[in-house]
Formats: C-alpha cells, structure tokens, sequence
C-alpha cells in the first residue's frame, strides 16, 4: 500500500487529487473518479459522501484503491 501524505490546504478530495503527479490515472479529463477507483475517507465510501466534493477538513485518512481487472 501506498501512503500519500495531503497538504491540510486542499479543501476536497476533487483539489487533493488533482495535486498528485499520478492524477491523469485517477480522474478523467472532466475532473470525475475514474470508474474503477474507489476512494475511502476514514473508512467511507467517498461516493456516499459526495464524491469528488466530499470535504476533507478534520479526516484523518484517504485511502484510494484501484481495482484490478482483465485477463
């Protein structure tokens, strides 16, 4: 696993995202989730909390996976 630290600045997952060197594979070119990432705050589903728009002030952790598939 893999540990990103955030700057406490980014407000949204959306802003946290698009700050890593690896955002082309995470999010397509208009800003949503790729289809087979899934992104947990503090051990949510970040889809239930709003998405690409969930806030992040006070969360402790964001863990993205993504799933692998094919053949």
């Amino acid at each position: 696993m893999v540990q990103v630290v955030l700057p406490s600045i980014l407000a949204a997952q959306a802003e946290a995202l698009r700050a890593l060197p690896v955002a082309d594979l995470l999010v397509n070119e208009r800003g949503e989730w790729r289809r087979h990432l899934n992104v947990f705050v503090d051990d949510r589903n970040a889809r239930e909390l709003g998405g690409p728009a969930c806030p992040l002030a006070g969360v402790r952790e964001v863990l993205i996976v993504a799933m692998l598939y094919g053949g």
